[in-house]
């Protein structure tokens, strides 16, 4: 295997980074060579690096000056033809792999540094924010999906399902990645027009990543949105306290969708994952709200359960 040479596999590691800013959650970007927004990104040299996840803290706290905390690796991307987004132009040299990594974090600083930024995720994907009924992208996005699937009934079942173009078809927030992938094979995003030179997709004012990071980014979406049912990754994305109107905020924030609240704040405590602190807040806008703080792990030994998502549509 090697590193960068002429031949053989080159391994890199990038970081998909989620907070939530501003009722919005977004995620730490970085850019290419050619200027355009990418994930933190760099190399693993196997007789430099220990381990991938050193590896990758270092980086991401050298190109963006923001130190990780927990990750977890979400999958290994290593079609053919993808290339290092810092990679310079010339003729390709080894086949490129990268390794993802999913890190959360409470603390979002307004400039992280360096060359960094917070993204809103849905700039990147425009037709997963559904808190406000169907996104506004969709009159666009509908007839091209249809004119894509055309007479082919197998297509247009797709469609009709991954984007609930139809009545009877629920929307379902997970499958982030299908969805993407649906419309990188129908050609209606740009890094399908640039990858095949076709012609550019019809404007649906979303935001192109360097190289596949786009679908690095939906694959850590659709497994964070599944995570919020069974585990209590949310309280990764929150302070050590918070009123529940906020916490109700976040899960929407992640999962692009309108909550019901007082089934919201039923599950929260029927899930027995927090605490009445006895302190009120009063940045609410409104009368003055409790505050609240995570529990944490069940006493008993058992896994921390996650939160019901009682959407209203």
């Amino acid at each position: 295997m090697s590193n960068g040479g002429e031949q053989g596999v080159r391994i890199g590691l990038s970081a998909v980074v989620i907070a939530l800013r501003a009722g919005q959650a977004v995620v730490l970007t970085t850019h290419a060579a050619d200027g355009a927004p990418a994930l933190p990104f760099g190399p693993f040299d196997p007789a430099r690096d220990r381990t991938f996840e050193l590896a990758l803290r270092a980086f991401v706290t050298e190109q963006t000056g923001f130190p990780l905390g927990f990750v977890e690796q979400l999958y290994t991307f290593g079609d053919a033809g993808r290339a290092s987004p810092r990679a310079t132009p010339g003729p390709e040299r080894a086949r490129e792999v990268s390794v993802g990594y999913l890190a959360l974090t409470a603390d979002a600083p307004q400039a992280p540094g360096l060359d960094a930024a917070w993204t809103p995720v849905f700039d990147i994907f425009r037709w997963e924010d559904w808190r406000n009924g169907q996104p506004a992208v969709m009159t666009t996005l509908e007839p091209a999906l249809r004119a894509w699937a055309g007479g082919d009934a197998r297509r247009l079942a797709r469609a009709e399902t991954l984007f609930a173009l139809t009545p009877e078809r629920r929307w379902n927030e997970e499958r982030v990645l299908e969805r993407y992938e649906l419309l990188y094979e129908a050609g209606l995003v740009a890094e399908s027009a640039r990858d095949h030179n076709r012609q550019a997709p019809p404007t649906l004012s979303d935001l192109p990543m360097a190289s596949d990071h786009r679908r690095i980014v939906a694959t850590a979406l659709g497994r964070l949105r599944s995570k919020l049912k069974y585990r209590p990754v949310l309280f990764d994305l929150t302070p050590d306290t918070f009123t529940l109107s906020a916490l109700q905020a976040a899960a929407e924030a992640v999962a692009g969708l309108s909550l019901h609240k007082q089934n919201f704040r039923r599950g929260v405590e029927r899930a027995g994952l927090v605490q009445a602190t006895g302190v009120f807040s009063s940045d609410t806008g409104g009368r003055p709200a409790e505050l609240f703080r995570f529990v944490g792990a069940d006493p008993l030994g058992g896994p921390a359960p996650g939160l019901t998502l009682p959407g209203q549509r």
